[in-house]
């Protein structure tokens, strides 16, 4: 098997160094990731510009490892045009989890959509974090655990996967959690006086079982298969004449 890595927070983090490790079990991987971080940055790509890539300053034993000056997606693009028959891209481990609302702009599930839109399986893992930055020695079983789980499930297009900070075990297949949102700017000053604004979101309604969230607050690893397919086809069919 042919494994093709990568993340969003960037060649140097530990995440992607544990990941790697762990996938050298399946099979021959290649580390691909981004010369900076871009957490966040969706699905973007970089269209307005080259992309290059170097071989990377860390060392990944066993491995061919560069990285790319581009975004999670650019890295995958990359990949998979210079290196033939990639079985399955999979991207993280990031540092911080990519629980319900921010699948649409997480770079790390957007590398593993990516992928499934090259028609290559796509598994995205990510860690809850806290005060402390995670303790990916401690990770590692429950990786591999997980990895377990999926990696020749073949069938299973797009995956992601979230770990709590101390997960017990358990794995539990979720749905996606849709809760609504509170979006705020905040306001703040810099040093030198000027004006700078953040963005972000605060949850309204309560963790519902079953989900992504409620899995990961309850100390178990969270497997969400998903799709691409954005088609509200209740309302295409209404519309269409016909009923489910």
């Amino acid at each position: 098997m042919k494994i093709l890595v990568t993340n969003d927070d960037g060649i140097y983090s530990p995440g992607l160094s544990c990941l790697a490790k762990c996938a050298s079990k399946y099979g021959d991987v290649i580390v691909m990731a981004p010369d900076v971080e871009q957490s966040s940055m969706g699905q973007a790509i970089t269209s307005a510009k080259p992309i290059t890539y170097k071989k990377s300053p860390i060392h990944f034993e066993g491995m061919d490892a560069f990285r790319v000056s581009g975004t999670p997606a650019d890295c995958v693009a990359l990949g998979t045009h210079l290196f033939d028959d990639i079985d399955i891209v999979l991207s993280g481990i990031n540092i911080g989890s990519n629980l319900g609302n921010s699948a649409w702009h997480s770079g790390t599930l957007s590398a593993a959509r990516q992928a499934v839109l090259f028609g290559i399986r796509g598994v995205a893992l990510s860690v809850s974090v806290g005060e402390n930055e995670p303790d990916f020695e401690a990770l590692e079983s429950f990786v591999e655990d997980s990895l377990k789980e999926v990696m020749h499930e073949s069938s299973m297009e797009l995956l992601n996967i979230n770990f709590p900070r101390k997960p017990h075990g358990e794995i539990a297949w979720t749905f996606q959690s849709v809760r609504h949102y509170d979006g705020k700017v905040i306001q703040q000053e810099d040093p030198m006086g000027r004006d700078h604004y953040w963005f972000t979101v605060f949850p309204i309604e309560e963790v519902e079982e079953g989900t992504d969230r409620w899995a990961v607050k309850n100390g178990k690893t969270s497997i969400t298969p998903m799709i691409l397919d954005l088609t509200d086809r209740k309302i295409l069919n209404s519309k269409n004449g016909k009923s489910r």
